[in-house]
């Protein structure tokens, strides 16, 4: 192609060419963000909670009473985090805790170890649904 025109064939594996590079910078970049939501999910799975976990929820709910509300959002995490992408949650199954994985297990557990005797409530919602399908769910404490 020195110097020559630019036959059609040509002008083809140029377009074809930058199609390529665009398809490999696409493919990169949903595989780092794949990678992302990886680091994400298992930290999440792996995350204990704080040691001043009473001390935080203390505050929390009592900023929350001050405000004449009897509810607070304790914590949200993706629908596709617990072992069934929230359907159990979202059907309002009576077995939902079962579904949960990792943090959100522990923080299951610390309420039913800490504030159920105390007559508090734990519900789970899902809060949107991204493409029709459960998105992300809150765990709410009731009094």
């Amino acid at each position: 192609m020195s110097g020559g025109p630019l036959r059609p064939e040509d002008l083809h594996k140029i377009a074809e060419d930058v199609e390529m590079a665009k398809l490999r910078e696409a493919m990169a970049h949903t595989r780092k963000a794949d990678e992302e939501a990886d680091e994400l999910r298992q930290a999440f799975l792996n995350a204990e909670l704080r040691p001043n976990v009473m001390e935080l929820l203390n505050s929390a709910i009592r900023r929350t009473a001050e405000q004449n509300r009897n509810e607070l959002m304790v914590m949200s995490f993706p629908a596709g985090y617990c072992t069934d992408g929230g359907r159990r949650i979202n059907n309002a199954d009576a077995d939902w805790p079962e579904s949960l994985q990792g943090r959100a297990k522990r923080g299951y557990d610390f309420y039913q170890q800490n504030l159920k005797e105390l007559g508090y409530k734990l519900y789970a919602r899902v809060l949107d649904y991204p493409g029709g399908m459960p998105g992300t769910v809150g765990l709410f404490l009731k009094w």
